[in-house]
């Protein structure tokens, strides 16, 4: 990919993501499509100083959405996708965490 930093794109804040963090050490993070599952096991670890044990891998798949516009009128009715997006779920080793919600120092 290049660039360590460009891997990683966002962490997922969700309510299931969260439980994860906190029961089980895994933390979720929305990555670039090519990025393999060495290269975000790099950029975590360098970027957050941690030791990393397992990462899966999801290509999660765009919803289709409905839109209703007026035009001259007239109601559009259309319809499409969101874009979709990769997404990787990091196991990290024990004694190690990720302050997410402190952000970086």
């Amino acid at each position: 990919m290049g660039m360590i930093s460009s891997v990683l794109i966002c962490p997922i804040m969700s309510e299931k993501s969260n439980q994860l963090g906190e029961s089980f050490n895994k933390y979720v993070f929305k990555v670039e499509k090519k990025a393999n599952k060495l290269e975000i096991k790099k950029s975590v670890e360098e970027k957050f100083k941690v030791k990393v044990k397992k990462i899966a891998t999801i290509n999660q798949r765009g919803k289709i959405k409905n839109i209703s516009m007026k035009s001259g009128g007239r109601v559009i009715r259309t319809s499409g996708y969101r874009s979709g997006f990769k997404k990787a779920i990091v196991t990290l080793m024990e004694g190690h965490s990720i302050d997410l919600v402190g952000g970086e120092v």
